[in-house]
């Protein structure tokens, strides 16, 4: 019985990897069994960073709320506590889109939910 070629299918299977690593450095681009780690290792830490990515952007909504509340003479934690209080039903999101794009619109939902702050009366 002939040997079957094998060497057709194991240079289509090593070139697509080696597709996969154009671009790294030095020998990972080139040598097939560095490659395929390397495109493995990539691939790990593409999944991981995606979830990643959610968090760093909850986090960057956090930081421009609270610098908009502040403005506004409130914190982050309170105006979330004070939004939650009256069933506001605005996500970070949108709190930040508010607080960047549209500052008025800020400005009166803020105004709706701060509580208000008692006066003290001078005795005399």
């Amino acid at each position: 019985m002939p040997k079957a070629p094998r060497s057709i299918p194991k240079r289509k299977r090593h070139k697509k990897w080696l597709k996969r690593a154009r671009g790294y450095r030095g020998r990972r681009s080139t040598i097939f069994k560095q490659a395929k780690e390397a495109v493995l290792k990539a691939g790990q830490h593409a999944y991981h960073d995606r979830r990643k990515k959610k968090g760093q952007f909850r986090s960057l909504w956090q930081v421009r709320i609270n610098a908009a509340a502040r403005q506004h003479d409130m914190s982050y934690s309170k105006l979330m506590a004070e939004l939650k209080k009256n069933n506001v039903q605005l996500n970070r999101k949108m709190l930040a889109t508010l607080a960047t794009d549209y500052p008025e619109t800020f400005k009166q939902v803020v105004s709706q939910v701060k509580p208000e702050t008692p006066t003290k009366e001078v005795k005399s």
